[in-house]
């Protein structure tokens, strides 16, 4: 556990990861933003890397409160996408991470943070989809549509109303696939 001390670095840096990726963790740049010294970054944090390994770990923290919380959803309309709403910042973190999975750190990360917040929605996504009972193609056509969900999402675009849009895009991919559409 972080000293709340430290905890302003992290809470900042998670931020600047979401909007800029790893071109942001700047000790300089991150200490500015949270108005403190750069030996105060070194107080708290060996190096950078040190750093980084407790950004992770603070993102997988939050992934996992999400995956609880989507458990918690009823519906995926209005229920799930007002959480995805309310994480926008953690799904762009997440969205970061997959830009830089070449990374061996980030490539772990994305699959441990994404596990569990997979497994909460698949019934929903199941249900969502007209798929119940069919939990493999579920979770095949979800596979899908989060690769090409962080492809499409921006900080501008991660709404309502653009959730929406493209869960009723992926809805009609699924039916006309069933010859239903």
């Amino acid at each position: 556990m972080l000293p709340d001390t430290a905890r302003p670095w992290i809470e900042a840096a998670y931020g600047i990861f979401a909007r800029e990726g790893p071109a942001g963790l700047r000790i300089e740049y991150i200490a500015r933003s949270i108005g403190k010294s750069k030996s105060s970054f070194y107080h708290h944090f060996a190096d950078l890397a040190i750093f980084t390994d407790l950004l992770l770990e603070h993102h997988l923290e939050r992934a996992a409160d999400i995956a609880r919380r989507m458990q918690q959803c009823q519906s995926v309309d209005p229920d799930m996408l007002d959480l995805l709403v309310s994480v926008q910042e953690d799904i762009l973190f997440q969205r970061q991470l997959r830009i830089h999975r070449v990374v061996p750190a980030y490539r772990s990360c994305i699959g441990r943070a994404h596990g569990p917040i997979e497994e909460a929605l698949l019934g929903l996504w199941s249900q969502a989809l007209g798929l119940e009972g069919r939990t493999h193609l579920a979770r095949a056509m979800l596979s899908l549509v989060v690769d090409n969900f962080y492809l499409r999402i921006t900080a501008d675009t991660l709404d309502q109303v653009w959730l929406r849009g493209y869960l009723e895009e992926i809805r009609g991919m699924v039916a006309g696939l069933a010859g239903d559409a």
